[in-house]
């Protein structure tokens, strides 16, 4: 059986959902903080337990008679997303697993100027320890954060934001996709997998040129100087952390963390993957 967590978020239900057009459901199971959001799911077949990484006991439960459990990241920083982390890998452990999956970011490691992707090399380092082969998903960075960033400036057109470098923006759609060919076909990647990104990388003015083409509306990129973004933030309330977790993108970007374009995704998925174009289309029309 094939455990996955998170499976009611955007990147773990996606999982699931293409993972039951190549599996029996009934070889598929899933942790979820609140199973009621998973009715549907269970519906179809799929084991849904409840199961929490601040719960080691709730994942032994969750995790039983797993073959595969893929520990989809939890969406916070710092000290306690890896102390999760480590919860959930040594639940994987403990309830047998041949091996844990986990999904990591390209740019993973000690040194990045991001402090999710000092997470991510944190995570693999425990992966590594854990005694149970592993294979961790380099996802490109998520194109629905340029969708997200464009939300701000929806109404005003103007992109205002820290100086940036390219990103290989990647669609949830196509990294779901190649999470669950990697599980149900156990062992193809072991330890890290290459990036797995879309077909190019884009900066900020790209992203903007992007964004008018597909909505006939104009936005225009400007440049917003890191002090006065930190001040912007703190005007709005966002913690000082927070605000410091975001520039952390930027200054990630500048200096070419998530620039590398690489072929496997595609590879994967049998096809190119999903354009920023398609991925703005169809966020930006939600609005």
């Amino acid at each position: 059986m094939i455990i996955v967590t998170g499976a009611t978020g955007q990147l773990g239900r996606q999982i699931v959902e293409r993972l039951l057009t190549r599996l029996p459901a009934a070889r598929v199971g899933v942790s979820v903080r609140d199973p009621h959001k998973a009715q549907t799911f269970a519906r179809q077949g799929v084991r849904v337990r409840q199961g929490s990484f601040t719960d080691a006991g709730s994942l032994a439960h969750a995790f039983e008679g797993a073959s595969q459990v893929l520990v989809v990241s939890v969406d916070t920083m710092g000290e306690e997303c890896v102390r999760q982390h480590r919860t959930a890998i040594e639940a994987a452990v403990a309830a047998g697993a041949r091996r844990i999956l986990y999904t990591s970011q390209m740019g993973a490691g000690a040194t990045s100027h991001f402090q999710a992707c000092r997470d991510h090399a944190v995570t693999e380092q425990i992966l590594g320890a854990c005694g149970v082969p592993f294979t961790s998903l380099r996802n490109g960075f998520y194109a629905t954060s340029a969708a997200h960033f464009l939300g701000h400036a929806a109404q005003s057109g103007r992109l205002a934001l820290p100086a940036d470098g390219p990103v290989a923006w990647t669609a949830h759609a196509d990294l779901a996709d190649a999470a669950a060919a990697i599980l149900a076909d156990e062992g193809r990647f072991d330890g890290p997998t290459p990036p797995l990104t879309g077909g190019q990388a884009l900066a900020f003015d790209d992203v903007a040129a992007i964004a008018t083409q597909v909505t006939g509306r104009t936005f225009t990129r400007a440049i917003t100087p890191d002090d006065q973004f930190r001040e912007q933030m703190a005007g709005r309330g966002v913690p000082a952390e927070v605000a410091d977790q975001l520039l952390g993108i930027f200054a990630a970007s500048r200096a070419g963390e998530f620039a590398t374009v690489d072929p496997t995704l595609a590879t994967l998925l049998g096809r190119e993957p999903l354009t920023l174009g398609a991925v703005l289309r169809e966020q930006l029309s939600e609005d």
